[in-house]
């Protein structure tokens, strides 16, 4: 018994021409593209090179020609620094306090609106309407309309009713900036939290009041747990933005009394002593921090999304 060999099949001319064509027509799709690419590396990518390396020399603004590599020299000085752990301390606890009230108001909001009631569109539109204000504009609101001690909304309706007028920034630094940030992201926890009620199963639910469950164990047992990936998301991204909050601490306290962040600190470093390593570095942690919690943040969303496609 003989084996036998076949020869490869040579490729047909008309296979090796489509081969060419085929990366062709790939590279014409991927085409357009490319500007957007080429703008996004230099606009975001390079610069953020650029502090990386920065972060590595002794470098202030004042005294260029003395600037000299230092290795990790920034990073253990960021790390080690009272002032600057102050402010790390700051940024978790600020970051913690705004993201936890505001998930708890926004759950309650969307409870109110997931039910039917005259003028729901309405409400709805008015409890948005914090979250489309611009950053800055809403702390001088806070500051100025709510917080002033002598024209401020809050020390009007004390004074009404004989009560003390405080001096709100003072006496509450970051209870102040805490209060403004919760008051303006409040309605994006409502809105994730809103989406994720209305994806319950109804079918499930008119199961459980059937059987005689009360609306404290449909919620318990029921919307609670299927909005862990809608509270989840809305922790994590409202963390990602809070993190990185610079606008209420400058335009409110100017970063005084104690309530200076992490962001705050980068810039008190740049803009004020010129240390351009130094600022690069807690800037670079603070890139890292954001990278980290967003890793899980699409994380949570990726999995949101298999949950929606094997229900449907």
């Amino acid at each position: 018994m003989t084996a036998t060999t076949t020869a490869p099949i040579a490729a047909t001319p008309v296979q090796a021409r489509s081969a060419p064509s085929t990366r062709l027509r790939a590279w014409a799709t991927r085409a357009p593209l490319l500007p957007a690419l080429v703008f996004m590396i230099a606009v975001t990518q390079l610069p953020f090179v650029a502090t990386l390396v920065i972060s590595f020399f002794d470098w202030n603004a004042l005294y260029p020609k003395a600037r000299h590599f230092t290795g990790l020299d920034n990073y253990r000085q960021v790390l080690t620094d009272a002032d600057l752990r102050h402010s790390v301390w700051t940024t978790v606890l600020l970051t913690v306090t705004v993201v936890l009230v505001s998930l708890v108001l926004g759950l309650l909001l969307a409870l109110l609106l997931d039910r039917r009631f005259r003028g729901r569109g309405v409400v709805r539109t008015l409890l948005i309407a914090p979250f489309l204000v611009v950053p800055v504009a809403a702390a001088l609101l806070w500051k100025h309309v709510l917080y002033n001690p002598e024209y401020g909304l809050f020390n009007g309706l004390l004074h009404y009713v004989g009560g003390p007028q405080p001096d709100w920034i003072s006496r509450t630094p970051l209870m102040a900036v805490e209060a403004s940030l919760v008051w303006q992201w409040t309605p994006f926890m409502m809105l994730i939290l809103l989406a994720g009620l209305q994806s319950r199963d109804h079918q499930q639910i008119e199961a459980a009041r059937v059987d005689g469950a009360s609306d404290w164990q449909i919620f318990r047992h029921l919307t609670l747990p299927h909005l862990r990936r809608y509270l989840e998301l809305g922790a994590l991204l409202g963390s990602i933005y809070i993190v990185q909050n610079f606008d209420a601490v400058f335009t409110i306290t100017s970063g005084g009394l104690g309530t200076a962040n992490l962001p705050y600190t980068v810039y008190q470093s740049f803009y004020q002593a010129h240390e351009n390593g130094l600022a690069s570095a807690a800037g670079v942690l603070v890139v890292i921090g954001s990278i980290v919690i967003a890793t899980f943040a699409l994380r949570v969303v990726s999995s949101l999304f298999r949950e929606e496609v094997s229900r449907a």
